[in-house]
């Protein structure tokens, strides 16, 4: 019945990486990846699960992550585009909150900024948001919409004079009880037009209230955000952010990095229940030599390498420029839904250490749900890609 620690880098296949795919990086992007997978091993694992337990969010990591610089690896440092996804797997599997900061940070926030800014805004900001010495958040989602935001966007903006005045609300806002910025998605009422402003949090009738009681990425600050009478300078009107098609063209890229964290959360699921069933012993022997336990721990893998190989392929075509957003729907339906299988397994296989952050797995379960979500809905992901392959529209 004992429990023996082992190294997990004395274990075959380490890195999980059943079929190398990290040998199509460059030897340049294999290096950076194994620095950055170093930073996480020492950094973020080893506090990850006290952070959930108490659902706050450690602002000292904040320089190191500025430091070890993983902002806009794309845009910014010639990177690929499958660099930048195993990054992002890398740091889910380090702590599925982390990576959710990054991405909204870097993704969603900054990729508004690099996508819908004119130069001039660039210029102005992207700098200190690079950096880290601004932190960013992402407002789209509301109270009263979820899916159905695109047509439905209740936050409106009316143009008087030289600035807008924003009033509305907004939910599920990551980062958003300690960030400076939000970039904020509210309708023009002049016409009908979902547009992006950049709104600084300390602006007149700005509210963020964290929200409570969550079982799904503790670490994260999510906020209710509400919007009375916010007056915003016409300058902080995102200068090509005038419709949804132009929002759109920041979430086609930040849902493939969330079906990265689907990766990224089902090698860590591998990390976990490998470890444990090589340590656990039962009956006088480790669980690993059982053959059931053996099946399970090959689903997991077989689950996470065919989610990395339908990433990767993915990755390549965003880097020539040919992604498409079914592709991406396609994508972050099937790499959750895997994970979300591999996570029960996984969970099912540490028995009652299974509920217990002690041994990590009912925290990693539990994030599952939340990646499972955001981004689009299962369901809708699964719809937009049925309407690309029969030009039937099922949605509405």
């Amino acid at each position: 019945m004992s429990t023996k620690s082992i190294d997990i880098n004395d274990l075959p296949y380490a890195d999980g990486d059943f079929f190398a795919f990290e040998q199509l990086l460059s030897g340049k992007e294999q290096d950076r990846l194994a620095e950055i997978r170093g930073f996480l091993s020492r950094e973020v694992r080893p506090i990850a699960v006290d952070c959930w337990n108490r659902g706050e969010f450690p602002m000292d990591l904040i320089p190191k992550l500025a430091e070890i610089d993983l902002v806009s690896p794309v845009r910014r440092q010639g990177y690929s585009n499958l660099f930048a996804g195993l990054v992002h797997a890398e740091a889910t599997r380090a702590d599925a909150s982390i990576a959710t900061f990054l991405g909204v940070h870097d993704g969603l926030f900054t990729g508004s900024i690099e996508a819908l800014a004119s130069q001039e805004q660039q210029e102005a900001w992207l700098p200190d948001i690079y950096s880290l010495q601004k932190i960013g958040a992402f407002g789209l989602t509301e109270p009263l919409g979820g899916s159905d935001v695109a047509g439905g966007t209740r936050t409106t903006a009316q143009r008087d004079g030289d600035t807008w005045v924003l009033n509305g609300a907004k939910r599920w806002i990551g980062n958003a009880t300690f960030s400076d910025w939000v970039v904020i998605y509210a309708r023009d009422t002049a016409d009908n037009q979902v547009k992006g402003f950049l709104v600084d949090t300390t602006l007149s009738g700005f509210r963020a209230t964290k929200i409570e009681n969550k079982i799904s990425l503790r670490t994260v600050q999510n906020a209710d955000i509400v919007l009375d009478n916010v007056v915003v300078p016409d300058f902080f009107k995102l200068a090509g952010a005038n419709s949804f098609r132009d929002t759109n063209k920041v979430l086609k890229v930040t849902r493939l990095a969330v079906a990265w964290q689907a990766v990224g959360q089902q090698l860590a699921t591998f990390d976990v229940a490998r470890r444990y069933a090589v340590e656990r012993h039962q009956f006088g022997r480790p669980l690993a030599s059982f053959q059931l336990v053996q099946s399970q721990l090959v689903q997991i893998l077989g689950n996470a390498v065919s989610s990395m190989g339908m990433m990767v392929r993915l990755s390549q075509l965003e880097d020539a420029g040919q992604a498409k957003d079914e592709q991406s729907a396609l994508a972050k339906a099937f790499t959750t839904a895997r994970m979300r299988e591999s996570v029960a397994i996984g969970r099912g296989l540490l028995g009652g250490n299974g509920i217990v952050t002690d041994f990590e797995m009912a925290k990693i379960f539990a994030d599952a749900e939340a990646i499972y979500s955001y981004e689009g809905t299962h369901e809708i992901n699964t719809l937009v890609t049925g309407r690309a392959i029969t030009g039937i529209s099922a949605i509405v």
